[in-house]
């Protein structure tokens, strides 16, 4: 999911953080210099952010967002918001290796989606 928007790349991640506290998503990690944005695992079904990332139970509604902020042309940038979650456990694989987009039906996809049109709206695109 992706979109270019007004302003600086760095003021959208405050937002997006202020945004994604409210919804119940815990941010893991943000560094609005570099314009990136982590949150820590959350299950969509128990809408609890977990503490840790080796073993996500309920594989199927735990998601992560990742949020880049990058200038695009001046005085707008371009935002893209990737929803991931582990469709499957191999324990012989890094984990970010499972990681996979989920569908547009799938919970974690709203949220991404619902995330990126609240940015438009507040930072018009």
């Amino acid at each position: 999911l992706a979109g270019v928007l007004e302003g600086r790349p760095a003021a959208v991640i405050h937002e997006i953080s202020a945004w994604l506290e409210m919804e119940g998503l815990r941010v893991a990690f943000a560094h609005p210099g570099d314009g990136y944005l982590e949150t820590a695992w959350y299950d969509t079904r128990t809408r609890r952010s977990l503490a840790g990332a080796r073993d996500v139970p309920n594989l199927d509604s735990t998601i992560k967002i990742r949020c880049w902020s990058d200038t695009d042309a001046q005085g707008k940038f371009r935002l893209t918001i990737e929803p991931v979650y582990r469709p499957f456990y191999d324990p012989s694989r890094t984990p970010r290796d499972l990681e996979a987009v989920p569908p547009p039906g799938h919970e974690g996809y709203r949220i991404a989606k619902r995330l990126l049109e609240a940015m438009k709206q507040k930072f018009g695109g």
